[in-house]
């Protein structure tokens, strides 16, 4: 055991001198109802989806793994390729959600159902274990002797199976805490008893090296265990699987966050504050608030999302953002908001009310078809392309399990109390019903059409008590007008952001609360000339036409999630004309329509002189859109111009004879792409990832229209004594020692494939180390169609 983990493990309750105690409550969702919004079309078209699912097809795979005849087949997709069974933990979760905010029977005998089958797998185990990952008893059994070979994006040999196990783990949790089911509880005991029996025999360095693997929250889900038994060990079993290498740098503050998988990070640091919490931990808060600040504030698109291709880019070149058809993802904001409920509740300042309220509004609430049903899992960036919506029995992606859970949650965060303060933090219309108080009070309004709200006091009790109204950030306090039953109120805005009110309160008592509204320009986070625009707390975009939205709904292919039609060359995208200080003049409202405006100005005039309208992101469903808008002078316009024009036409050189690709390094591509290796290890160098290896790795890639002749490689030759030694389908084609000389910069080949095999779908590509020599740091494998030195 490390000094520092002893030291931690040891302390539990030494914390008093700075104590973090939680100064406000959340109400229960079952007391919070959503009245007419669009939020609550939201959750109808979510629960419409949850009924479209098939339990038994989720629950094959725990089925399966019990040794129990299933009754149905696997989903396909993630489903059965690997990360078979975690989107039962995440329905599960959703289920509970959607039954807390409805109180809907049909949802509660799926709940059920679920946990009654999940209990028949755990009953056939002897030692409690339940999962949906293949073959996972061999694996455990691994483990469990510290047999343990733990990368990003696999661990014995298996796709993050603890991740994947930690969607039951959080599953069982919420059967309990929302739907109240008491078997759900005791099995999640016996399924933690499970995991502390696995882990009994491994040293705290053992456990260390296998939380290298994507692993979720399971440190947050352990400290859950240990609020609802309140024994000890469970606590200790959240701190050991803590991943010190991601806590050690936060509780010095520092940023060492670019280049990592965004969402493997974020559900760690949850588990952070949660232990924190629980143990009166101040230093472990700190370090958790320390990576909200620096994501929100540095590394958070105008949404409130964050990553490119799932991975923070640098806080200083978000160019990638732009360029890439891979940004922003559902599961990362997700759990964003996760991080802020816990952090608000211990401090309860409006700045984390508004980044909840900025992601609700602009990122979860427009990843979800709220017509058709589906959810999103990247919302790119890049002006003019589109993403793609999941259907009910093809897509299993992490954003479809997070994406059911999402929209069936809006009422957690509209109200918070404590004893004398009740807390209006967003203005969705819904009724609380507060009953320790003998409560009853409604919000109603047209927000944000109508940038208003209105509280109607249908029951008061007889206590006095503060009503506490949030100031945002986007409006001006000064322009803030409350009136009590038509009185106008004098209330200053107190230093947390909220204006309070303390009266004794009756029933029918009425306010009202104006907010008026403003247009807001915001530039990326590394102050380069692209802007979008927002109206209050609604991110506004253009709609850009249906065409070519090639898979907008998604099949059940690997990479069905990601949005691979036609890119709009971002030369080609209209550019705002003027100086940086002139680019709000060149939005203008549209009279006629609320949170509709006009942008101008647009160059080129022969093209945009009419202008496009701008609506609120959220309303934009199934199309094409521009939200961030370059900017450029007129002396600067025609450079800026060709210098994407010649950027897009390389990009787009190599893409149009592209059969397939793989970004090494990354964790989902190669997932997609079935990474096999030994001795092998990811990097990032130039902002770029790429994987190595002193023994080997292999990818086995599609060729599905059987004409890729070709296979591109980039990589890096900054090293000597290193090889390129690649084999397709066993047959050896190319064998090449690098010498180093080439630095920084990276290098391509393009090698033939065997007659033999270019003309078979499936291709195996590895690359292969030798007794003295280690593979090339290799950034990115294509195969082609064409050959790309001579086009």
């Amino acid at each position: 055991m490390t000094p520092k983990l002893s030291v931690l493990l040891l302390c539990f309750f030494s914390f008093t001198s700075a104590q973090v105690k939680k100064k406000i409550h959340y109400f229960p969702l079952e007391t919070v109802k959503l009245s007419e919004s669009v939020f609550n079309k939201a959750m109808m078209a979510d629960r419409k989806y949850l009924m479209a699912m098939e339990p038994d097809r989720l629950l094959a795979p725990y089925l399966k793994e019990a040794g129990l005849n299933s009754k149905a087949d696997n989903y396909p997709n993630w489903e059965n390729t690997g990360l078979n069974g975690h989107i039962g933990g995440h329905y599960i979760s959703a289920l509970s959600l959607m039954y807390a905010s409805t109180g809907d029977p049909e949802i509660r005998q799926r709940i059920d159902y679920m946990i009654s089958e999940l209990e028949r797998c755990q009953r056939a185990s002897q030692d409690g274990y339940i999962s949906g990952v293949p073959d996972g008893n061999k694996i455990w059994k691994e483990i469990k002797q510290g047999n343990i070979r733990a990368t990003g994006f696999g661990l014995n040999d298996r796709w993050v199976p603890l991740y994947n196990i930690h969607k039951l783990y959080s599953g069982l949790c919420d059967a309990y805490w929302y739907a109240k089911n008491e078997k759900a509880k005791t099995m999640l005991i016996r399924l933690t008893d499970w995991m502390m029996n696995e882990v009994s025999g491994l040293s705290d360095e053992q456990i260390q090296d296998m939380l290298r693997s994507e692993h979720g929250g399971l440190n947050e889900v352990f400290a859950d265990v240990y609020e609802i038994t309140h024994d000890q060990k469970y606590l200790k079993l959240a701190h050991r699987f803590s991943h010190q290498a991601i806590l050690t740098p936060l509780l010095s503050g520092e940023d060492k966050l670019t280049g990592l998988h965004a969402n493997t990070q974020i559900p760690k640091v949850i588990g952070y504050k949660r232990i924190a919490d629980l143990e009166n931990n101040k230093s472990w808060s700190d370090a958790a608030d320390f990576f909200w600040h620096n994501v929100t504030e540095k590394r958070s698109t105008a949404i409130g999302g964050n990553s490119v291709s799932e991975h923070f880019n640098p806080v200083n070149d978000f160019s990638s953002m732009i360029k890439s058809i891979e940004g922003p993802e559902t599961c990362n904001t997700y759990n964003m908001l996760k991080l802020t409920k816990e952090l608000f509740a211990t401090l309860p300042e409006s700045y984390y009310m508004d980044y909840y309220e900025k992601a609700l509004y602009n990122h979860i609430l427009s990843t979800e078809n709220h017509d058709q049903g589906g959810f999103v899992y990247f919302t790119p960036m890049r002006p003019g392309h589109y993403r793609v919506y999941s259907q009910p029995q093809t897509s299993f992606w992490c954003c479809v399990g997070s994406g059911m859970e999402n929209h069936a949650k809006y009422g957690e965060m509209i109200y918070a109390r404590s004893d004398k303060d009740l807390y209006v933090n967003l203005f969705i219309p819904s009724t609380l019903t507060w009953k320790q108080q003998k409560i009853v009070v409604r919000q109603i309004n047209n927000f944000p059409e109508l940038p208003e709200t209105t509280l109607i006091f249908d029951s008061a009790g007889k206590s006095e008590f503060n009503l506490k109204l949030r100031c945002p950030q986007w409006a001006t306090a000064s322009d803030v007008k409350i009136l009590i039953n038509g009185k106008q109120e004098k209330a200053e805005c107190g230093s947390d952001g909220y204006f309070t009110l303390t009266k004794k309160w009756k029933k029918g008592d009425v306010i009202k609360m104006t907010l008026p509204m403003h247009l807001f320009a915001e530039q990326l986070p590394d102050d380069s000339n692209y802007y979008a625009f927002k109206y209050g707390p609604v991110v506004l975009a253009a709609k850009y036409g249906t065409e070519n939205q090639q898979g907008l709904l998604a099949d059940d292919s690997r990479g069905g999630h990601i949005a691979h039609g036609p890119q709009v060359p971002l030369n080609e995208i209209p550019v705002i004309l003027g100086n940086p200080s002139e680019v709000l003049s060149h939005v203008t409202p549209l009279n006629n329509k609320p949170l509709n405006f006009a942008i101008k100005g647009l160059y080129p005039s022969e093209k945009f002189g009419e202008g496009l309208c701008l609506v609120p992101f959220y309303s934009i469903q199934a199309e094409r859109y521009i939200m961030y808008w370059p900017q450029a002078d007129k002396n600067g316009i025609e450079n800026m111009l060709k210098q994407k024009a010649k950027e897009e036409k390389e990009t787009r050189k190599l893409d149009m004879i592209t059969a397939d690709k793989v970004q090494l390094g990354e964790q989902q591509p190669e997932s997609d792409h079935f990474i096999e290796s030994k001795d092998s290890g990811a990097g990032y160098m130039e902002d770029l990832h790429f994987r190595d290896a002193k023994g080997w790795f292999s990818y086995q890639m599609k060729n599905n229209g059987k004409n890729a002749p070709y296979l591109y490689l980039l990589y890096f030759d900054a090293n000597a004594n290193r090889t390129l030694n690649i084999e397709i389908n066993g047959k050896k084609v190319i064998a090449q020692n690098l010498e180093g000389k080439s630095g920084t910069s990276p290098q391509y080949l393009v090698i033939p494939i065997p007659d033999s095999e270019k003309n078979k779908e499936n291709l195996t590509v590895k690359f292969l180390a030798d007794e003295k020599l280690m593979t090339a740091k290799v950034i990115e494998l294509r195969l082609l169609t064409d050959d790309y030195e001579k086009k």
